[in-house]
């Protein structure tokens, strides 16, 4: 029973211990949650989470639902994202991203119809609600922090959706000016 109970008391600390690194005798938190707020003047909202896996990179979940659907033609994204950092504290300055885009837009899709009498194509636009695609793409940005665990970052990336390619929204975007807290 000791032996458990001594493995299980060594696992906790194990697995709590890693939230939370000790650098030049200063406690660095590893968790980070932002909001975009560019998106929340622009009619819709984005919130972001990541982990800091050391003092040089990242991963982490943008989510982005629009809830004023008259500006913005994007209805929801599911971004997972992996960052690398150039900066001289952790985790934070320059940093550059690859990221995978789950994305919902509203959009026209074109069908194409060949003519043989007139050897030529008619090209006919469709309107269509809620289209979903998954694109890749890359991004860069600056992660500015405060002693206390504030965060301003501004991020720009742009991708490419891998599947329906016949429609106006083959390239698509992500980006804006978040606030946060590094807890």
């Amino acid at each position: 029973m000791k032996k458990i109970l001594s493995l299980f008391c060594l696992f906790s600390i194990s697995v709590f211990s890693q939230d939370q690194v000790i650098l030049n005798d200063v406690e660095v938190n590893k968790h980070e949650l932002k909001i975009n707020g560019l998106f929340l003047v622009l009619g819709a909202m984005e919130i972001d989470y990541q982990y800091l896996i050391n003092e040089e990179s990242g991963v982490g979940l943008d989510v982005f639902y629009a809830f004023d659907d008259d500006d913005i033609s994007v209805n929801y994204y599911i971004s997972p994202y992996y960052r690398q950092y150039f900066g001289k504290k952790y985790a934070s300055g320059f940093f550059v991203e690859g990221f995978g885009l789950l994305n919902s837009v509203n959009d026209y899709t074109y069908l194409s119809t060949y003519e043989p009498s007139t050897d030529s194509y008619y090209y006919n636009g469709g309107y269509n609600k809620n289209i979903v695609d998954f694109a890749l793409g890359i991004g860069t940005g600056v992660k500015l922090l405060t002693k206390r665990g504030f965060i301003v970052e501004i991020d720009l990336g742009i991708g490419r959706n891998l599947f329906k390619n016949d429609r106006d929204f083959t390239i698509i975007g992500k980006g804006g000016v978040n606030l946060g807290y590094r807890f």
